[in-house]
């Protein structure tokens, strides 16, 4: 069974999706999931993952999503995803068929999933 650890001592993933009626606004959101696995999970863990993308790509609300692997064998994942709202991710996440597909990742696996927002830095980037 996949294990959660909360990318944020302070905020944890649940408290994110209760605030969607105060700063959503409908401004989309991405989803940043790292997960660790031992080596002899990782083809495990990209055939489960190919297979939730493939799910959410069909979930309204999904933009895109990518997956990106640390290099020189790592078995370090973080996958990025972006959300037309907190409330479209909220309802992905919490589809039956969604949770059921949780349990094709290998046991090795530890996930933490965190919700952001762009964060402008002026000449540099924009929100």
């Amino acid at each position: 069974m996949i294990k959660l650890v909360e990318m944020d001592e302070n905020v944890k993933l649940t408290s994110q999706l209760e605030e969607e009626g105060t700063e959503d606004g409908g401004r989309s959101v991405i989803l940043i999931n790292k997960f660790n696995v031992k080596p002899d999970g990782v083809p495990e863990l990209l055939t489960a993952w190919a297979a939730d993308a493939a799910h959410h790509k069909q979930t309204p609300g999904f933009i895109s999503t990518q997956l990106h692997r640390g290099i020189v064998g790592s078995c370090v994942f973080v996958n990025y995803t972006v959300w037309e709202s907190v409330e479209h991710f909220k309802h992905a996440s919490r589809d039956p068929a969604f949770k059921s597909t949780l349990a094709r990742y290998p046991a090795s696996t530890v996930t933490s999933p965190h919700l952001f927002r762009k964060v402008a830095a002026p000449r540099i980037c924009v929100d």
